[in-house]
């Protein structure tokens, strides 16, 4: 898996609205970046629901927050509108994010769940592997963004 201080591959995923999303559009904005296995799964769905209900932190940071999975773009609408997630959800075909970003299997089998604290300049600066605690994701990634946030004051 990709490690602090990495740049983010520069990969191509498909936005909601079917067009090509290039992961390098994100740079001159604080982003967090989150794997998730599946759309409208139980785990998947906290997850996704922690983040929402903590977007205006995100936001009030100056930080943008991207959802990623291999679900398609219809999938990721009904999945939004259904919860009001009012984040990005990119589809990655083929799971070829996945790999770049270095995110493996648990146990080889389940899709692994793992969120990306990046910088301006596509650096990451967090990293939050954790499979089975989504709402740790959030906070982490909270808790790195204020810790930037101190060092550059």
């Amino acid at each position: 898996m990709l490690t602090i201080g990495s740049p983010i591959p520069d990969v191509t995923l498909k936005g909601p609205d079917g067009r090509d999303f290039p992961l390098r559009s994100l740079r001159g904005r604080e982003t967090v970046l989150f794997f998730y296995p599946k759309d409208d799964s139980p785990i998947c769905t906290k997850e996704a629901c922690s983040f929402r209900d903590s977007y205006e932190d995100f936001l009030a940071m100056g930080a943008e927050v991207v959802g990623i999975s291999d679900d398609d773009a219809d999938s990721h609408r009904r999945f939004a509108q259904r919860w009001s997630l009012p984040f990005t959800l990119l589809t990655d075909e083929g799971g070829k994010a996945r790999n770049a970003f270095g995110i493996g299997r648990f146990l080889g089998v389940l899709k692994g769940r793992a969120t990306f604290v990046v910088d301006r300049d596509g650096i990451i600066r967090a990293v939050i592997d954790d499979r089975f605690r989504a709402r740790a994701h959030v906070q982490q990634a909270l808790e790195s963004l204020r810790a930037q946030r101190a060092a550059k004051v």
